[in-house]
C-alpha cells in the first residue's frame, strides 16, 4: 500500500494510483484519528497485501465513509478488512449498487461517532453525486470529492489534453462535465457553496490532484465565483 502521510495533529492521507479511462486521475484516502482514538476513514481506497495493519497501526477503524455515488469503488474491500467498522454511504449510493452496499445515509446532521469533531454538509444541486462536505474543525479541513479537482501535472498528452478541455487541469476547478451533467441545480449549489464557505477551513484535501495545504477557502470561493446568487 502507498505510504501514509501525516498532514496535520491526527489528520492522514493515503494516494493511490487510479485511471479513469486513459486519464490518470489518482484517488486519495483521508483518515482523521478521534479523540476516541478510532478512525474515520474518507474514501476508502485499496489496501494491498499490508494496507489493513498499516491503517489500524494508527488506530481501530470506526467509520468507513463514502462520501458521494463515485467513491465506492473499494468499500467493500475495506469493509471485509474492518468487520466492526459503521458503514455511511452517500444518499442514493445503495440504490445505485441495487442494495449491494448499505450502511448509515449521509446527510447534514453528524453521527454521534464524529459529531464532535467533524461537520457534514450534503450538497445541493447534484443528487445524482449526493456529494457530502466535511469539515475536520481541529485541524481547519475541509474534505471534498467530485465537487472540485486540483490536477496541475500529467505528462502524457491525450489525457492532458482532455483534462484541459473539461477545465480541470492546471488549477483548483470543477469539471465542465460535471457541472453540464451533474450539478444543473447552479442556484442549489451556490447555497451549498456559501454554507461551506462560512465553515472555517483552510486546508482543501480533494481525491483528484493536489492537496490545497493553505487558502482553501479563497480558492473554493473564486472556482465557484460564476454561480449564481
Amino acid at each position: 500500500m502507498p505510504e501514509i502521510v501525516e498532514r496535520a495533529a491526527d489528520l492522514y492521507t493515503i494516494d493511490h494510483p487510479l485511471r479513469v479511462g486513459p486519464v490518470p486521475v489518482g484517488t486519495r484516502t483521508t483518515l482523521v484519528r478521534l479523540g476516541s482514538g478510532a478512525l474515520f476513514v474518507h474514501s476508502p481506497g485499496p489496501l494491498g497485501p499490508a494496507g489493513a495493519a498499516e491503517i489500524e497501526a494508527l488506530g481501530p477503524v470506526a467509520a468507513l465513509v463514502a462520501p458521494n455515488c463515485f467513491h465506492h469503488l473499494f468499500l467493500e474491500e475495506n469493509q471485509r478488512a474492518f468487520p466492526g467498522a459503521e458503514v455511511h454511504l452517500a444518499p442514493k449510493l445503495s440504490a445505485k449498487t441495487r442494495g449491494r452496499l448499505e450502511g448509515a445515509v449521509l446527510g447534514d446532521v453528524a453521527p454521534a461517532l464524529w459529531a464532535d469533531e467533524i461537520e457534514s454538509h450534503l450538497v445541493e444541486g447534484g443528487p445524482r453525486v449526493g456529494e457530502v462536505a466535511f469539515l475536520h474543525r481541529a485541524s481547519r479541513t475541509l474534505l471534498l470529492c467530485d465537487l472540485v479537482f486540483n490536477i496541475r501535472h500529467c505528462e502524457a498528452t491525450l489525457p492532458r489534453w482532455l483534462l484541459r478541455a473539461n477545465g480541470m487541469y492546471g488549477h483548483f476547478a470543477p469539471s465542465r462535465a460535471f457541472a453540464h451533467l451533474l450539478f444543473r441545480d447552479r442556484k442549489g449549489l451556490r447555497r451549498s457553496i456559501d454554507r461551506i464557505l462560512a465553515w472555517d477551513f483552510d486546508r482543501v484535501i480533494v481525491p483528484h490532484g493536489e492537496i490545497v495545504e493553505s487558502g482553501g477557502r479563497s480558492l473554493l470561493e473564486e472556482a465557484f465565483a460564476h454561480l449564481p446568487r
